[in-house]
């Protein structure tokens, strides 16, 4: 069995160095610096040559610097002869521009996995990606984890779920709330909405019954928290004791952290595929360190990941 390597970009280390952790070995070497023109160096401080090698960046917030950081050091991973290259990117940027949804547009999405195949990437591990066709956009194999279960666990334990209901900020998201409430065992109801442009969007009603519940708002990713907050409030409007707030990937741009501390919601938990820009009362992070180790390790000795994956 081949030996395997674990290096980390800028962009999470403290994500990287939680999973080398869990597999109990040390993270590769790597030197990463900038030119006084911002241009990016890498050099892989150690023997790679016929190993399995897992890269860990997300290409969050920055994300053009993070994807170029990343594409660099796959590039020096490739060329120093590393027998196969796992890029493991928690959050997966540009993942929102997946379609032409308007004339003259780029797919976005689609142009990440080709530059990510051309570095040298030969299989992609990921977490809730925004769309499952994205799968699609690669010729290499992809994994793409849940943190559902994650989340579920936390609410897993409430008492009187028929007291609780998981709602949905928008129409698209169905499935997903869907999936949740079935877990504990509570109905679900969603937001209808209409946006008006990009990281705007107007609550129209809710649907479903939420009055005198607990509610539970589930999301993807969280940007700008407009959309949140609104729903939250439209949610607490209609009747809700009380309205909590699960999403997997935190980008949380601009005064994001400032709205969710000064909206309805009680609690929001995230994970740490992306680091919290800055502390927040309401906003509980919970870790996805050891679901990612698992799946390296899975991933080096070929066993199937199936059972990280929630039906």
């Amino acid at each position: 069995m081949e030996q395997y390597k674990i290096f980390s970009g800028t962009a999470n280390q403290a994500l990287a160095r939680e999973v080398a952790n869990h597999l109990q070995i040390a993270l590769g070497k790597i030197t990463i610096k900038k030119f006084a023109d911002n241009e990016i160096f890498v050099q892989i401080q150690e023997n790679v040559r016929g190993k399995d090698v897992f890269l860990i960046q997300p290409t969050c917030n920055p994300g053009n610097y993070n994807l170029v950081e990343l594409l660099i050091i796959t590039d020096a991973l490739r060329r120093a002869s590393a027998r196969r290259i796992t890029l493991v990117v928690p959050y997966y940027g540009y993942a929102r521009q997946d379609r032409k949804d308007r004339p003259h547009v780029p797919i976005s999405a689609k142009l990440m996995a080709n530059l990510m195949i051309a570095a040298g990437a030969h299989r992609l591990l990921t977490m809730d990606l925004h769309s499952d066709q994205i799968q699609g956009f690669f010729d290499i194999p992809v994994d793409n984890l849940f943190a559902a279960s994650i989340f579920i666990e936390n609410f897993s334990k409430v008492k009187d779920p028929k007291n609780w209901v998981v709602v949905s900020p928008d129409a698209g998201g169905i499935v997903r709330a869907r999936f949740y409430a079935q877990r504990i065992g509570c109905q679900i109801a969603f937001i209808d909405k209409r946006r008006k442009e990009a990281n705007v969007s107007e609550v129209m009603n809710v649907v479903g019954e939420v009055k005198n519940k607990k509610a539970i708002l589930v999301d993807d990713i969280v940007d700008t928290a407009g959309t949140l907050c609104n729903a939250a409030s439209a949610i607490k409007k209609s009747g809700a004791i009380e309205v909590f707030s699960c999403c997997t990937h935190a980008v949380l741009s601009g005064n994001a952290i400032d709205k969710i501390e000064k909206s309805v919601i009680k609690e929001m938990y995230v994970t740490d595929t992306i680091p919290l820009r800055k502390k927040s009362s309401k906003i509980k992070v919970l870790s996805v360190a050891n679901m990612f180790a698992q799946a390296i390790y899975h991933i080096h000795i070929e066993k199937p990941l199936g059972e990280l994956f929630l039906e």
